[in-house]
């Protein structure tokens, strides 16, 4: 033990997002400082085994011909004990790893960045980055979030939630909720993320399909009417100052082109892709200081902390409405989130430091 505080670095998971991570924890791991922490890097097997993970960043990057980088199951294992961690059976490392100061859990969508890791940490009074348990489960799942948020007087476009049961009992009655929303409309895993899953539907006849490739994914389905001909995508970050109070961003915007019908996982995440950002987006001062502000609305409405990233729609008429929230978003240096505070003056290490240093100086438990 240096007397650094030992920071936990926890990736990868059982979600259909597992590369994301190990995308967000490379570029992660590379920007903490060394000489003011020790990092652990945990990684989360696709089937749920804990390993500790080599620490080499340039191994968790998009490889050649785009192959995404996993979890190497094959590491050693690591097991959660009352005097930290431990490593079974590896040779070449010491068998106790020893206390944790703080884990910082870059988990994307479920069985993580939905409550169930920040509820073994809160059980076993550790630190962690970002937002507690309750925040976060409410944000993974898009249905009760939009229920939160319209609660709060937030706007969020029309939707239908289709569950297993509905859809297995009773499937024309779904069909019916959605025909009343109007095509097109995006058929969505209910607590997915990074756009997998997601179809966007023009007409009846690809309802089902859609619905089953979402379900590949989540058994909770969520359907969403279209924006509207003509409407912008904005994204918004929001972060906790020192002081605990949160700050807006500057507002971007995504640029979709060539083939994508929306923003979908090969225009966020491939290289070669026509998507551009646009950071700050060309709004008038108005819509712009309209958007931050509904931001740290949202981000209050479902009590988060650290950190969010609030997407947006901007239709013609001006009108503007929340699609969602991200209380884990994408963290390579490239994602969206990082560039809008880019954009601010806080540089990808600082914004890192930044959040390890907020989650250090708050307590365990209750708050």
């Amino acid at each position: 033990m240096s007397g650094k505080p030992r920071v936990a670095v926890v990736f990868g998971g059982r979600s259909s997002e597992h590369a994301i991570s190990c995308l967000t924890a490379g570029s992660v791991i590379a920007a903490i400082d060394p000489e003011a922490y020790d990092v652990v890097p945990v990684g989360i097997a696709r089937d749920g085994r804990w390993v500790l993970e080599s620490g080499e960043s340039d191994r968790l990057q998009i490889g050649s011909g785009g192959a995404l980088p996993e979890v190497d199951a094959t590491r050693p294992l690591i097991r959660l004990h009352q005097s930290g961690l431990v490593v079974n059976d590896a040779a070449d490392v010491p068998s106790e790893l020893g206390d944790v100061d703080v884990v910082m859990p870059l988990l994307h969508g479920p069985f993580g960045e939905d409550g169930t890791l920040q509820g073994l940490l809160e059980m076993a009074g550790v630190r962690y980055v970002g937002a507690g348990v309750l925040s976060s489960a409410i944000s993974m799942d898009k249905h009760y979030m939009k229920v939160v948020l319209q609660s709060a007087g937030l706007p969020v476009l029309p939707h239908v939630l289709i569950t297993p049961r509905g859809w297995t009992e009773d499937p024309e009655a779904c069909r019916e909720s959605v025909r009343a929303l109007g095509f097109p409309v995006f058929v969505k895993p209910c607590r997915g993320g990074s756009s997998i899953g997601i179809s966007r539907v023009d007409d009846e006849s690809g309802l089902d399909a859609a619905v089953e490739a979402a379900r590949e994914h989540d058994p909770r389905v969520l359907v969403e009417a279209g924006a509207g001909e003509g409407c912008r995508e904005l994204e918004c970050g929001v972060l906790e100052s020192l002081d605990g109070a949160p700050q807006a961003s500057v507002v971007a915007e995504i640029v979709v082109a060539g083939d994508h019908a929306f923003y979908d996982f090969e225009a966020k995440y491939l290289p070669d892709q026509d998507t551009l950002a646009s950071i700050p987006a060309d709004l008038p001062d108005d819509v712009a200081d309209r958007v931050r502000a509904m931001a740290l609305r949202t981000f209050a409405a479902v009590d988060a902390e650290g950190l969010a990233r609030v997407d947006f729609f901007l239709q013609p008429d001006g009108t503007v409405v929340v699609n969602e929230l991200n209380t884990m978003p994408g963290f390579t240096p490239t994602s969206m989130f990082p560039m809008v505070w880019k954009a601010a003056g806080i540089d990808y290490p600082a914004l890192v430091d930044r959040l390890l240093r907020l989650a250090l100086a708050r307590e365990p438990g209750l708050r």
